[in-house]
């Protein structure tokens, strides 16, 4: 899941959205290289959506798994149009389901990832890789 994302955010013309700077940070750290378009950056959500639109080939959603954050992945989802080339909220769900209630910032990510990784005695990647393999499983 998490290489996944890394993978795919680094396809030519793939951007992610999230809210804030913070939340660029927290992935930055996490390894994640391509592109982060921050939601709250003086424009409207439409705008947003509208310079997305004309600039990307592929957006993927990584709001806050809070109402809010919600609220902004279904709008931005609604302004971006659905199909093949739609928005993805798919990374955004499964981080969600591995994250069970534990966290609902995306700014808290590595924080989160580092203090889980430490309590298991594993590698930040190794809880990556391990998180990955339990979606997979119950995703089929």
């Amino acid at each position: 899941m998490w290489g996944r994302l890394l993978g795919e955010s680094r396809h030519p013309g793939t951007v992610v959205v999230v809210e804030g700077e913070r939340d660029r940070r927290s992935v930055r750290r996490l390894g994640l290289s391509g592109p982060v378009v921050l939601v709250h950056r003086g424009r409207t959500l439409s705008e947003t959506a509208q310079h997305l639109a004309t600039t990307s080939r592929r957006v993927i959603i990584l709001t806050d798994w809070d109402t809010e954050g919600g609220h902004l992945a279904q709008r931005l989802k609604e302004y971006l149009g659905a199909g093949p080339s739609g928005p993805d909220l798919e990374h955004r769900r499964k981080l969600a389901r591995v994250l069970r209630g534990e966290l609902v910032h995306v700014e808290g990510l590595y924080g989160w990832a580092s203090r889980t990784a430490g309590k298991a005695h594993r590698s930040l990647t190794q809880l990556l890789e391990a998180a990955e393999a339990e979606i997979d499983a119950l995703t089929g």
